[in-house]
C-alpha cells in the first residue's frame, strides 16, 4: 500500500464555518489534496453529510477523524460518551483510523494520570478493533518529557499496546529529537505523519524596543518565543528524509498541517507545501 499525502482539516475549521464542509472540501480537492483528516470540526448531521457528500464526488479519503477518550470540553464528543455515534460517523465516512489529539489536560502534570488514560485508550481500542477501527495517539512535545529517564511517549506505548501512533514531525522536533529516529523506532506503530515545518523567526522589533527600554525580562521572552509552525520547505525540517522514513514503516497517510498561520490564507498554505513536496518528487503520492 502506497502512502498519500492529505491535509489535517483542523487548520480549515474556521473556512467550514465561513463556506461550509462540501465547499472547503471542494477547494481542497481543487488544491490537489484527495485525502483528509478530520479535526476540530463539529461532527452535526449536516457535517456529516457534506463531507460524505464531497468525498464521493472529488473522490477524497477520509483519512481519519478525531476523537478525545473523554470530553475535554463541556459537550464535546468522545469516545467514552458517544462510542456508538463516532463508530457510526466512521462507517459512514467510510474511515476507519480514529486519532485521539493530545493527552487529557490533567494527565500533563501526572505521570499516574498518563498511566490511567494509557490503560483506558487501550481498552477502548480493544473495543473500536471489534467494529473493524483502530486507535491512533497524536504528540506534542510534552511527550518527550522524562520519567526516570524514559519518554513520556515511550511510556504510553508499553502501557497501551493495541494503541498505534500518529506523530507529528514538527511537536517532535520541538519535543529535541530527530523526527526520522522517532519514525524508524515506531515502526510498525505508525499510519498517520503529521507533516508541518518548523519555522526559527527573526527576532521582532519589539523585542528590541522592550531591550532599549530597559525591559530586559520583557526582551528575553519575544526572544525565546520566536518558533513558528510553517508551511513545508520554509523551515529546517528534512522532509525528504522524513518522508523516506514514514514510507518505509509503512505508513498510510502523511497530513500536512500548520497549526497557525499568522494572518495567511489557510487554502495559500497548504498550496505553497503542496507545491514544495511535488518540487522534491512526491507529486505522485497526492
Amino acid at each position: 500500500m502506497t502512502a498519500k499525502i492529505g491535509v489535517q482539516a483542523m487548520m480549515l475549521k474556521e473556512k467550514v464555518e465561513e463556506l461550509g464542509a462540501y465547499e472547503t472540501f471542494k477547494k481542497v480537492h481543487e488544491l490537489g489534496y484527495h485525502s483528509i483528516e478530520v479535526s476540530q470540526i463539529p461532527m452535526t448531521e449536516e457535517n456529516v453529510t457534506e463531507i460524505k457528500r464531497a468525498s464521493d464526488e472529488f473522490g477524497i479519503e477520509v483519512a481519519s477523524m478525531t476523537a478525545g477518550l473523554k470530553p475535554m470540553q463541556p459537550g464535546q464528543e468522545s469516545l467514552t460518551t458517544d462510542f456508538d455515534k463516532i463508530v457510526k460517523d466512521c462507517n459512514t465516512l467510510d474511515c476507519n483510523l480514529i486519532r485521539i489529539g493530545m493527552l487529557p489536560f490533567e494527565a500533563m502534570a501526572s505521570l499516574e494520570k498518563v498511566i490511567e488514560f494509557s490503560h483506558e485508550a487501550n481498552a477502548v481500542a480493544e473495543k473500536l478493533q471489534a467494529e473493524g477501527i483502530k486507535l491512533y495517539y497524536h504528540n506534542h512535545h510534552i511527550e518527550f518529557t522524562k520519567y526516570d529517564g524514559e519518554y513520556l511517549l515511550d511510556i504510553i506505548r508499553r502501557e497501551a499496546p493495541l494503541l498505534g501512533f500518529e506523530l507529528d514531525v514538527h511537536w517532535v522536533h520541538r519535543g529535541g529529537l530527530n523526527p526520522v529516529e522517532v519514525i524508524n523506532d515506531y515502526k510498525g506503530k505508525v499510519e498517520l505523519i503529521h507533516l508541518k515545518d518548523y519555522r526559527v523567526n527573526r527576532v521582532p522589533k519589539a523585542a528590541l524596543e522592550d531591550l532599549y527600554a530597559g525591559n530586559g525580562k520583557g526582551f528575553m521572552q519575544k526572544f525565546t518565543d520566536i518558533i513558528e509552525f510553517a508551511e513545508l520547505g520554509t523551515g529546517s525540517l528534512d522532509f525528504k528524509a522524513i518522508i523516506e522514513a514514514s514510507l518505509d514503516a509503512g505508513v498510510r497517510y502523511l497530513l500536512v498541517e500548520q497549526d497557525d498561520q499568522y494572518g495567511r490564507d489557510p487554502f495559500d498554505c497548504l498550496k505553497d507545501s503542496r507545491d514544495y513536496l511535488v518540487d522534491i518528487g512526491y507529486g505522485e503520492l497526492f
